[in-house]
């Protein structure tokens, strides 16, 4: 490094990469400007010069210099390294790699570049190259410690444990017997938990358990270690051991819902499922009664038997598990109860135990039962769990006038007015629901929780802009905005992303899905530094399962909402594509002048309104960082800010392509995956891969209505296509031809016929009538008056919804809007569209759609006027009207110094 410099060069060239290391690289620069002032053409200089420009942000510059560097000294090994750092640095790991081979070829014992080309391979999962790279490394430093741990972990990561348990083995035989020392404790006893996982995994459960016990002293995490013996002790059927150590651990922490499982599994007594016999049932109750004697503070101890207990015993457990807290007045207590309402018959005990206590404590103001009388406040929480049941239930008249007497009794509780906004999103009514959660949030203007909940129902009523507003009141000064993008802030980016999309702003839609999809990027990414990180500090387990859900982090919802929704986007895109420049003149030519005018004039107050929100933001940025001075950090101005770049794409399926393999790689068993690929390929005339989607939905769910819609028009298409020509085409054809008979929906039947048998197999669903009364027009369009009365037919059955108080319709308000709009474009007949919302606006008296009689949108109604109010605040969203007192009582947050609500 250097060599070919002289003595005083040669110490310059030293300092070059003793700056560029800590970070000095004004200081590394002036270094490198004096050895290239008598050496212009050093070709190690100019690549450390421009890897420390490199760090100073002027990449052109940087790669420019490297590139000369190495043209001048090809057989540098540190012309080759500097440059893999230059990729690396831009995430271009694929040439990092290749370059820092190269450097191997030149100096292949270097350890740092071997080192380096380690973390990169680890990052790629070139998991080969990683284990035979960490032996090189081995080889050539072993008495490195983390050598040996980056070695077992590699072979690990292959899948071969019993050789990392060999390594680990080999490393400990070259420790003294006094080791470690004391402080070094803490990572010998995470290296030695490694290997006993290790061990467990490999299936030798009885050398693990011998291992742990024998290692007991070394290992300083003693929960840890106490976790993984009664794990053990367990998989080894040594169940009297393994009662004691669990009730051990219950002693530690007895709301540990794993301890319980556990216990469960060593007295027999567990089932995945939790269906138990009547004599199981019984040794549980005693278990956990005895335990419930022991652990009177725990929670988990009475909440758990509410899943196995029945009929008089259940209500009697949940009547002890209820009281306190409504007297308590825990907010969260029908979240915890919410998972009994999928358990036959439990919700029904629920309800009349609700009902029973109200009652009671309306008229005595006690429990039933009870001497102790109970504070006013226990009321207004029993009202409160009752609207949230009745919300689960669909019967939202019953839900909204429990929750409006509960708000009666105290005004001032915030979680009322956010349960009667979750009740009016349910019911239907967006609008009115995002008018009550901001009603809630001015309740509490330092909640960030609350003031989330609020911009989220804003997002749903398709009020992006307030939603921004009232979501940038919670991040820091200057570019607000973007400032939601840098915190990774996805729950909002998919929100106003589907919003955008409602609205038709396909531009927008665009970017924030594909924002959350370069989150995911981003997250992947950050990985990088855990590679040495984790083996330096022998966090090894914790590693192991990071490197694990890295490899299904696109598997994730938020993953697959962003993808699909960009996938949307596209189709979208591609199927009504924008109009050129020369279309909008030649459309606007053909108008009247007076409309030319109205539309020019509207154009001119638009491009304005932009302008003058992109000065406002700008303005804001500006004052925040001039006030912190030293601190301003200049980002760069987003070019495309409405995503109409995102709209010129050339091929909108080709990107869609991208998106719909990350989906089939991470989620395949996902029916929207499989239809979105059915869409896509159909559109591509990709005929075998839009048939494989077929089969996979299919095999997904055969009955679903999607299913049969992609089914049917699949083969209607393929019915539809020329005679084949190509040897292609008859490859295509003569698969289908082979593969028809082996689907049974279709098997000797025709296209017509296999629609009927689907129709009267699901006659009572309205979606699957929807669903066979739109293949019948495909199919047949003149029968179109027949496939609408298919779909008028259907009948809205009151049934008791597992029991419910009062009849509730099976039918579903976002099946019925898909319904609508079925028949508005699909089959095109507006007045039976018509004809369809008079009827669901009966069915669904608060759904603003279907403009029910007690929707906001209705003139005079009790939420038209909540709406009103709402509107009429939020037009001064951002402008005077809080006092001062009324700002200092929420803590003196200047923030929200301005709102008016």
């Amino acid at each position: 490094m250097g060599a070919s410099l002289p003595p005083k060069e040669a110490n310059l060239f030293k300092l070059i990469v003793k700056s560029y290391e800590t970070k000095q690289y004004k200081k590394g620069l002036k270094a490198a400007d004096s050895i290239l002032k008598k050496f212009p053409e050093h070709g190690e200089t100019l690549a450390m010069k421009g890897l420390t420009l490199n760090c100073m942000d002027r990449k052109p510059e940087a790669y420019e210099l490297v590139r000369q560097g190495l043209k001048n000294d090809l057989k540098s090994h540190v012309c080759w390294h500097v440059y893999g750092l230059l990729y690396r640095s831009d995430r271009e790991y694929r040439e990092a790699i290749k370059c820092y081979r190269n450097a191997l070829r030149i100096d292949p014992d270097n350890i740092e570049i071997l080192r380096d080309l380690s973390l990169l391979q680890a990052q790629m999962r070139d998991l080969t190259g990683f284990v035979e790279t960490r032996q090189q490394l081995l080889s050539l430093k072993p008495n490195h410690r983390m050598n040996w741990i980056g070695f077992a972990v590699a072979h690990h990561l292959t899948s071969n444990a019993s050789k990392a348990v060999e390594i680990l083995e080999a490393y400990e035989g070259t420790l003294e017997d006094d080791y470690p020392p004391d402080n070094e404790r803490c990572e010998h006893g995470e290296m030695l938990l490694y290997k006993i996982s290790l061990l467990e995994e490999c299936g030798f459960l009885e050398r693990a358990l011998e291992e742990l016990r024998k290692k007991e002293s070394k290992i300083v995490e003693k929960l840890a270690y106490k976790e993984q013996e009664a794990s053990l002790l367990l998989k080894l059927g040594r169940l009297e051991e393994g009662e004691k150590l669990h009730r051990a651990l219950l002693f530690m922490n007895p709301d540990n819902y794993r301890y319980y499982e556990g216990l469960q599994k060593c007295v027999g007594l567990y089932s995945e499922k939790s269906q138990f016999s009547p004599d199981e049932i019984d040794r549980l109750d005693i278990l956990y009664k005895s335990l419930e004697q022991q652990y009177q503070a725990s929670s988990a101890v009475k909440r758990i038997p509410l899943d196995f207990l029945q009929g008089d015993r259940f209500l009697e457990a949940a009547e002890n598990y209820i009281r306190p807290l409504l007297t308590k007045g825990v907010p969260s207590l029908f979240s915890d109860l919410s998972p009994l309402y999928d358990h036959p018959g439990k919700a029904d005990i629920l309800e009349q135990l609700m009902l029973k206590l109200e009652h009671s404590i309306r008229t005595t103001s006690r429990y039933p039962g009870r001497v102790e009388k109970e504070p006013p406040s226990t009321l207004m929480w029993a009202l409160f769990l009752l609207a949230q049941h009745y919300d689960r239930r669909g019967q939202y008249d019953v839900a909204l006038s429990k929750i409006d007497e509960a708000i009666e009794h105290t005004p001032t509780v915030i979680d009322l007015y956010s349960v009667k906004s979750r009740i009016l999103k349910h019911a239907g009514d967006l609008a009115a629901a995002a008018a009550l959660a901001d009603e809630a949030r001015g309740m509490d203007l330092a909640d960030r929780y609350i003031n989330s909940d609020c911009v989220k129902r804003m997002l749903q009523a398709d009020q992006v802009a307030l939603a921004e507003k009232t979501a940038v009141l919670f991040t820091k000064d200057g570019d607000q905005h973007n400032n939601l993008h840098d915190m990774q802030c996805m729950w909002y980016e998919l929100a106003s992303g589907e919003s955008y999309f409602r609205q038709g702003d396909l531009g927008r839609a665009l970017k924030k899905f594909l924002a959350v999809e370069k989150h995911y990027a981003d997250i992947t990414e950050d990985q990088f530094d855990f590679h040495s990180y984790c083996l330096r500090k022998m966090t090894l387990r914790a590693y192991v399962e990071m490197l694990r859900f890295q490899d299904r982090l696109h598997s994730h919802a938020y993953f697959h909402k962003a993808a699909a929704g960009a996938i949307r986007c596209y189709l979208k895109l591609y199927d009504s594509p924008p109009k050129s420049t020369t279309e909008e003149d030649d459309d606007m030519s053909k108008m009247p002048a007076s409309q030319k005018k109205k539309l020019r004039q509207k154009q001119r107050k638009a491009e304005a309104r932009a302008k003058k929100e992109a000065e406002e933001k700008h303005e804001e940025s500006s004052a925040a960082g001039a006030s912190k001075p030293g601190k301003r950090h200049i980002k760069p101005v987003d070019p495309d800010p409405h995503g109409e770049k995102l709209l010129q794409i050339e091929d909108p399926l080709q990107e869609a392509t991208k998106y719909l393999k990350l989906l089939q790689k991470n989620s395949p068993n996902s029916l929207e995956t499989q239809l979105l690929s059915f869409e896509l390929n159909m559109r591509k005339q990709k005929i075998l891969l839009a048939f494989q989607a077929v089969k996979q939905l299919l095999k997904l769910d055969a009955e679903h209505p999607d299913s049969h819609r992609c089914l049917i028009k699949f083969f209607h298409k393929a019915r539809s296509m020329a005679a084949p020509v190509t040897d292609t085409e008859k490859l295509i054809w003569s698969v289908l031809e082979a593969e028809r008979p082996t689907i049974s929906q279709l098997h000797e039947k025709s296209l017509i016929k296999g629609n009927e048998i689907f129709l009267e197999r699901h006659k009572d669903s309205l979606m699957h009538r929807a669903a066979a009364a739109e293949m019948l027009y495909v199919l047949e369009p003149d029968r179109k008056s027949e496939a609408i009365r298919l779909i008028e037919e259907s009948s809205n059955n009151m049934v008791a919804k597992k029991g419910a108080l009062g009849p509730v319709g099976e039918w579903k308000l976002k099946d019925c809007i898909t319904v609508h709009k079925l028949l508005g474009t699909v089959l095109n007949d507006e007045e039976a569209a018509l004809r369809w919302k008079l009827r669901c606006a009966e069915c669904f008296p608060y759904s603003t759609y279907f403009e029910g009689r007690c929707s906001s949108v209705v003139p005079n109604s009790a939420y038209n006027q909540i709406r009103k109010k709402s509107e009429n605040g939020s037009a001064n969203h951002s402008e005077g009207g809080e006092t001062r007192d009324s700002v200092a009582s929420n803590g003196r947050l200047e923030a929200f110094k301005g709102l008016t609500i």
